[in-house]
């Protein structure tokens, strides 16, 4: 959401209304959906920053912007924290779609050595941002909770 927010700045835009996250739970399925308009992956994003256990674009970009003499403390780091959700998921779905890419793609993994990727066949339903689905293991129940949800957010 910062990257957005900081390329709109640059642009001269100061509206950043039409950036949110969106947490859906799923207790009959399971799953627990985390969805945000930021920046997006393209095809390649998610191959270079999923594909590579804990590497993170967040690092990179970090350091452009520490370059530029930017404020680095909203950046939060992601590649660790997203793989952390293998603990409590067995597969991990990635659907994204980057204003650098025309088309939506995604990526899904089993927590082993392999993932898959490929573009969405729904076309694009995100139009910019990024949505992370965890299929939550059967001891994980606790994270479709309304309740757990929000004592955690």
């Amino acid at each position: 959401m910062d990257k957005v927010r900081l390329e709109k700045l640059k642009e001269g835009n100061t509206d950043d209304s039409d950036l949110e996250i969106k947490i859906k739970y799923d207790p009959d399925h399971m799953t627990l959906s985390i969805r945000d308009s930021g920046i997006g992956m393209t095809k390649d994003d998610l191959i270079e920053k999923l594909g590579t256990v804990a590497k993170s674009g967040t690092t990179q970009f970090i350091d452009a912007l520490a370059a530029s003499g930017g404020d680095i403390n909203l950046i939060g780091q992601f590649g660790v924290g997203f793989y952390s959700s293998f603990l409590a998921a067995n597969k991990v779905t990635v659907i994204s779609k980057s204003d650098n890419d025309p088309d939506q793609h995604i990526w899904v993994s089993h927590a082993g050595p392999y993932f898959q990727i490929a573009k969405d066949p729904r076309g694009n339903t995100l139009n910019r941002g990024t949505e992370v689905i965890l299929n939550l293991k059967s001891d994980a129940e606790e994270f479709a909770e309304p309740e757990h949800i929000k004592k955690i957010v």
